[in-house]
């Protein structure tokens, strides 16, 4: 099944090569977690801060149990320091 992955601010590093937007369209297997789908990109476990499915936020003790499905949107954002 068909992903998008959107990995914003420094996280976007990790994208493949020729990625635009910070996004890219992966393919996995039926029912993949959060945590499969994010797992070919290589992300620093404290480096996934807030990460969201169809604008739903994800905890991380829900992260591995948490199924994807056909046509979702996983937006992944690291820590981010204010003033």
């Amino acid at each position: 099944m068909r992903l998008t992955i959107k990995l914003y601010a420094t996280l976007a590093d990790y994208l493949p090569a020729g990625s635009k937007n910070n996004r890219i369209e992966v393919e996995v297997s039926e029912g993949a977690s959060v945590t499969s789908a994010l797992q070919p990109f290589g992300l620093p476990p404290k480096l996934t801060h807030l990460v969201l499915v169809n604008g739903v936020f994800v905890p991380p003790e829900a992260r591995a149990t948490t199924s994807m499905r056909e046509g979702d949107v996983l937006a992944v954002w690291p820590p981010i320091a204010g003033g």
